[in-house]
């Protein structure tokens, strides 16, 4: 039986990744690799937040496409969120702070490593206030007026 990859191969591994593809009526898309969006959420300071959103948009931005491609964005933030902690577990010291990426609207992301309670705790350490909107936990500084 083969083994499996650790969060931290699958991090490693961008295949033929980044690329930019057409996409029939939508233009270009932009794919980045695992280790480009890693190297996007390792970017953000202690006390701020970014979204899945802005990572797409930065994206796009640096391969000079329409758009980046929503899926692989978000499989990339995830994959880095579990190689952190992976990282972490192994003894390092300074990891990606996967917890600052937030899905849209402020949403924390229940696929996180810890889940969304874990996400939480690591934003209050950090001043942030997050508070529940139905069912879902969200960064009281990206709620909107009703």
């Amino acid at each position: 039986m083969a083994r499996r990859k650790t969060w931290l191969e699958k991090l490693r591994d961008s295949k033929d990744l980044p690329k930019v593809v057409r996409v029939a009526g939508k233009g270009r898309m932009a794919i980045a690799s695992p280790l480009e969006v890693d190297a996007l959420m390792r970017r953000v300071p202690r006390g701020r937040v970014t979204t899945i959103a802005e990572l797409r948009e930065s994206i796009a931005r640096r391969h000079r496409a329409d758009f980046a491609c929503p899926l692989t964005t978000g499989i990339f933030a995830w994959i880095a969120a579990h190689a952190a902690e992976e990282a972490r577990a192994a003894g390092a010291r300074r990891v990606t702070p996967w917890w600052r990426t937030l899905k849209a609207g402020g949403v924390l992301n229940e696929k996180y490593p810890g889940g969304t309670a874990r996400q939480r705790r690591l934003l209050q350490a950090e001043g942030h206030r997050v508070e529940r909107r139905g069912a879902r936990l969200v960064l009281a500084s990206a709620l909107r007026a009703p």
